[in-house]
């Protein structure tokens, strides 16, 4: 049975826009890095004050609260390190329950995650990692819903390069570059399933003595 919601072509990184003035206006208030170069090893991650990164510390990031059987978005969880949090927004990102959930509620879930720094928030970025309005509702007639998973997450090598060579950049914004892998599986009406691998690079404010918060996502951009 084919997939209605893969079926529809809608695909979360194809589907992104994000103006190039606005991100390396964000980039360089942020971190002065440019973000998208990407490494696979999740175990030299950069430390400051506000957040120090340990790679085991994801292990106890809370899964998205549950909702009529299956997934909606639940409230951010109260966490400072921005490896732990990334996980977290990823998993809350690839998640959905149409069955249950209204578009509305979703962005509204949604919009929790995100920094109130207007100055850095880039929440079109965000928004659309989600279906429009019209998709969602046929995402409902096919009772479809979906979980995640992660399976790691770590610091892209240009970020840590940048930070290494400009240690301060960082207390400009207190926002980090983090690439999370992982998978979502599907289910919808009549007992069809699917499974997709995902990847999304994320960018979070975690602030001194302050839980972190979404900042936007990154645009796709070849390693």
């Amino acid at each position: 049975m084919k997939n209605p919601f893969l079926g529809t072509g809608w695909h979360p990184p194809r589907r992104l826009v994000l103006a190039a003035g606005a991100l390396v206006a964000l980039l360089i208030l942020a971190t002065a890095l440019a973000l998208g170069t990407q490494s696979g090893d999740g175990t030299d991650a950069p430390r400051t004050q506000s957040a120090p990164a340990s790679p085991h510390a994801s292990a106890s990031v809370p899964e998205p609260a549950t909702k009529g059987g299956s997934t909606s978005a639940p409230g951010p969880p109260p966490l400072s390190d921005p490896l732990a949090f990334a996980r977290a927004s990823a998993i809350m990102l690839w998640s959905f329950d149409a069955r249950t959930t209204r578009h509305g509620e979703q962005l509204a879930a949604m919009r929790t995650w995100v920094t109130s720094e207007s100055a850095y928030a880039d929440w079109d970025s965000i928004q659309a990692q989600i279906p429009d309005p019209v998709l969602w509702a046929r995402l409902k007639d096919n009772a479809q819903h979906a979980t995640a998973t992660v399976s790691e997450a770590h610091f892209p090598s240009a970020f840590k390069r940048a930070l290494a060579e400009n240690p301060t950049a960082i207390t400009e914004a207190y926002i980090y570059a983090v690439t999370v892998r992982g998978k979502a599986r599907l289910v919808w009406t009549g007992g069809g399933s699917g499974a997709e691998d995902r990847q999304i690079t994320l960018a979070v404010q975690c602030r001194p003595g302050t839980d972190c918060r979404l900042v936007a996502v990154a645009p796709n951009v070849a390693p």
